[in-house]
């Protein structure tokens, strides 16, 4: 048995969750999710808990059962916490605005990359370097959060770019004048 899947997932007070065939609907203090289980995973609600439990014990059961389980963990904690990626814009006259459901980002070149802001995803800017992406998808927020960061990585050399808030960017020497 999955050391994962066997674990219980605990319903926070506020949150509903229920099981309608393959389809797990969770409602809670940020919104509503659902999540469309595999066919050989079954899911039960009891006594304030989420079980999975696989209906077999092929490959593709094991494979899956662990997953599942964490994949309907982060809808539950998504619909009552929520998640965020912070970004930080680094660099010399680089910086970020939010206009309606797009994001202009300067940084550095002749026009500004503009990214438009998905369905479900909230993206704020604080001070103008700092990128705060919010939503109840953890999938979803870490892919616009990689597609933002995508536009202007973090160089070695001077450290200008796009980076995660607590991301350390290892640092070069430049060129050395030869003697």
């Amino acid at each position: 048995m999955s050391r994962v899947g066997k674990q219980s997932i605990a319903i926070p007070a506020g949150t509903t969750v229920s099981v309608q065939g393959r389809v797990v609907s969770a409602k809670g203090a940020k919104g509503a999710a659902e999540y469309t289980v595999p066919e050989c995973i079954e899911v039960k609600v009891v006594d304030g808990k989420v079980r999975v439990e696989r209906r077999g014990e092929g490959k593709r059961e094991k494979e899956l059962h662990g997953t599942t389980r964490n994949r309907l963990a982060n809808l539950i904690r998504g619909v009552t916490e929520g998640y965020q990626k912070v970004l930080e814009v680094h660099g010399v006259g680089y910086r970020a605005q939010v206009q309606g459901r797009e994001l202009q980002l300067s940084l550095g070149g002749a026009s500004p990359y503009v990214y438009k802001i998905p369905a479900g995803v909230e993206v704020s800017v604080e001070g103008a370097t700092k990128i705060m992406v919010k939503g109840i998808d953890n999938e979803l927020v870490g892919s616009v959060a990689a597609k933002i960061r995508s536009y202007y990585p973090p160089e070695p050399y001077k450290g200008k770019g796009i980076r995660y808030e607590n991301e350390h960017v290892r640092r070069k020497a430049g060129k050395t004048a030869a003697g």
